[in-house]
């Protein structure tokens, strides 16, 4: 799994895996964010529940802010910027690419 580094407290990924998770704990991620609707890749896709599940076991905490990609409203972006203030840093958010966890960050940080 690779992911892509925007900020010292935030970075992106494609859909992660529960395989993924301790990986992720081990290079330093206090947190994760899920910005994918389940279900939206099919029944592959893990699940959010499961996904959480995974990283609370692994000591990180979670926030799920689905979002329907090129549908992003001021309700989300205002929901992501309060992920950002409450949850520890440093953060990965994931969906199918990477590209509406971006987005949805950059919208968030114009809000903070």
């Amino acid at each position: 799994m690779s992911h892509q580094v925007l900020s010292d407290e935030f970075a992106v990924a494609g859909q992660i895996s529960v395989d993924d998770i301790p990986t992720l704990a081990q290079s330093g991620f206090k947190s994760i964010v899920c910005n994918r609707p389940d279900g939206e890749g099919g029944p592959q896709q893990p699940s959010f529940a499961s996904i959480e599940a995974a990283a609370r076991a692994a000591g990180l905490q979670t926030g799920f802010l689905p979002v329907v990609s090129g549908q992003i409203t001021p309700q989300q972006v205002q929901a992501m910027a309060d992920l950002l203030d409450h949850l520890p840093a440093p953060v990965l958010a994931y969906c199918r690419s990477g590209a509406r966890s971006t987005s949805l960050w950059q919208m968030a940080c114009a809000l903070r």
